[in-house]
């Protein structure tokens, strides 16, 4: 490839994410909502895939080995938001801290940005959970015929959304969040290393697999497992266990994505170094800094 690296070494994958991190919180809002819509339908549709493909596995002859398909299947959902382009909010968990820590945004575009792409991927879950999920007939019902393929999904999709809902605590829920989304912001971080299609989809699979295969909680994934369970009645899962498990999720990948990729990566790449080339066609928001006064360097965090 002319002496040309296929993939950026880690300072460069930094300076990619903070670029990135300014992209998106220079979105408009109709754009981060429209862009979120989609990865909450991407990564639901990956949820109805995994639940359809590991429903007629039982767990006494598989065992753990259910999980690692279930991730492996799961992967599908970011493959398909980064290589084809959306707003996931886990992802920008991550990549919306750097550009503010970096003060290459601000703290009011970063709160919209997580707020609008958050309702943005509630909006695309419920619409693949109810329409593309119940409505279709995909996931059964407890009307299915014992033994069909209707039964066994519906089966698998009242395990998970169970589980998820009612049979963790709130700790557990929180603490598998933050686990979940350490992971799934590496992936992202790892996806802007490789320059190549392939090497995108290699850097996103295993992370991703194996949160899934560990049973760690992702916001987005749970607004599809747990509304869908709901919207096909599956007994003893309420809309006070939805809201529990979504908000703690939430909070638990935030702290995942915010301080052990972004805060870690900030420091070992980013502290007290100039501000990374503003990405073409972005027009960035200006944040005053008093620090400019006595001196000190403006371009980046203490």
């Amino acid at each position: 490839m002319g002496g040309t690296m296929a993939f950026k070494t880690p300072d460069q994958i930094a300076t990619a994410a903070v670029n990135a991190g300014v992209v998106k919180a220079n979105l408009t809002a109709d754009r981060m909502f429209a862009g979120g819509i989609l990865a909450g339908a991407y990564i639901a549709f990956a949820g109805l895939l995994a639940v359809v493909v590991t429903a007629g596995m039982p767990v006494a002859i598989w065992g753990n080995l259910t999980t690692l398909f279930f991730g492996a299947v799961f992967a599908t959902g970011l493959i398909i938001v980064i290589v084809a382009g959306s707003e996931l909010v886990t992802g920008n968990m991550a990549l919306l801290p750097l550009a503010l820590t970096t003060r290459r945004a601000t703290a009011g575009r970063v709160a919209m940005s997580l707020v609008v792409v958050t309702i943005g991927n509630l909006v695309g879950s419920l619409l693949v959970a109810y329409l593309l999920a119940v409505q279709t007939g995909v996931i059964g019902s407890a009307h299915s015929a014992a033994g069909s393929a209707g039964a066994l999904t519906f089966a698998k999709l009242a395990a998970v959304a169970k589980g998820k809902a009612v049979t963790e605590t709130s700790l557990e829920i929180f603490l598998r969040a933050v686990a979940c989304n350490w992971l799934v912001c590496l992936a992202v971080w790892m996806a802007y290393a490789a320059e190549d299609i392939a090497g995108k989809i290699l850097a996103i699979f295993f992370p991703i697999m194996a949160f899934v295969a560990l049973g760690f909680d992702h916001v987005v994934a749970n607004m599809f497992f747990i509304p869908a369970a709901m919207f096909a009645h599956v007994p003893g899962i309420g809309i006070g266990d939805a809201v529990r498990n979504l908000v703690l999720a939430f909070v638990g990948n935030a702290v995942g994505g915010g301080l052990f990729v972004a805060g870690f990566y900030w420091f070992l790449y980013l502290r007290g170094q100039p501000q990374p080339t503003t990405p073409k066609g972005v027009q960035e928001t200006p944040i005053p800094d008093e620090r400019s006064k006595g001196g000190q360097d403006a371009a980046g965090p203490r």
